[in-house]
């Protein structure tokens, strides 16, 4: 593979709808042109770039908008809602990608998204207790409604709402993989993994069957930067930085973590489940298999600081 360093960068679904009101498409477009962006800056320092992205967000308004027509067109299942919106947010930012590199002048650099498989266990202990959210934050008096009318399991989503709850088995390897490095030794910025994959089990005849389940885009991230050695792991979230004590007087951001001390602070309780922690607990569980590597979590706007190490937190082994 080419000598230029890989960055695997991880965008969360919420990220691409900045508040209730603004779920259009047209309003989850603007929010990935200004992701692409940032990200293109990462092609122009040298970097070549994996974008992983959730979608937990809209797999649920894919779910609804099903649900509701359902007397009219059989509901989409939920290995399905997750493929189309690989191609739906693939295209967004593989259009939004591929005019920010035009504007920037290095259109050289192709694009392509990758519907991408997942591995996982169909027997996974997760399908017992689900606990990934997808969909729109609502009231507890309309989830529940929603839960009784559609045999929906929700869970209160780190103070913001409620949610629908699915399982999240653990992702053992990324199928297309080996697809997505033969793309970047051929220097194409490649958007892979939305979702966390589509979740697939292995038959005995050795053919893939898809899952019932959501896979979490951190953990996925973490196994393919894992599997194609990457240099960098790189989360943006809504904070410049990783904080202890966050929201209260004690607060206080965070430059650096070594993988010891984030899992102490994990282990303690200190991040929340549904926010930072999946984020963090993915780059230590990548750093376990990249040493001498680097994890960054920070705000889509502070990349660039970030990796020339001015802003965000790194967390290293």
């Amino acid at each position: 593979m080419s000598q230029k360093k890989i960055a695997v960068v991880a965008v969360g679904g919420n990220a691409l709808i900045r508040s209730r009101d603004a779920v259009s498409l047209d309003a989850q477009y603007q929010a990935v042109k200004e992701t692409a962006h940032h990200v293109v800056a990462l092609i122009e320092a040298g970097w070549r770039v994996v974008l992983t992205h959730g979608n937990g967000p809209q797999v649920g308004f894919i779910l609804r908008r099903s649900e509701i027509a359902r007397d009219d067109v059989p509901v989409v299942p939920l290995e399905y809602a997750v493929g189309d919106t690989q191609g739906a947010i693939g295209f967004m930012f593989q259009n939004a990608l591929y005019n920010e590199l035009q504007r920037r002048g290095i259109g050289d650099t192709p694009v392509s998204a990758l519907v991408t498989q997942t591995l996982i266990d169909p027997n996974d202990p997760a399908f017992n207790a689900p606990d990934k959210p997808i969909g729109a934050h609502m009231d507890r008096d309309v989830a529940e409604k929603l839960a009784a009318s559609q045999g929906w399991k929700i869970a209160e989503d780190a103070g913001r709402g409620w949610r629908r709850v699915v399982a999240s088995p653990k992702p053992l390897q990324i199928i297309e993989s080996p697809v997505i490095r033969r793309l970047l030794e051929d220097n194409v910025l490649v958007v892979a993994c939305g979702g966390g994959g589509i979740p697939v089990y292995r038959n005995e005849d050795g053919t893939l069957s898809a899952a019932q389940a959501v896979i979490d885009k951190d953990r996925a991230s973490a196994l393919l930067a894992q599997e194609l050695n990457a240099d960098m792991l790189l989360i943006p979230t809504g904070v410049e930085q990783v904080a202890i004590n966050f929201g209260t007087p004690e607060q206080r951001w965070l430059d650096t973590l070594t993988c010891e001390q984030a899992q102490a602070l994990l282990d303690s309780g200190e991040f929340g489940a549904g926010s930072m922690a999946p984020k963090v607990e993915a780059i230590v569980s990548w750093l376990r298999h990249a040493p001498g590597k680097t994890g960054i979590i920070t705000s889509p706007e502070a990349m660039g600081d970030a990796v020339a190490g001015r802003k965000g937190t790194r967390i290293t082994d």
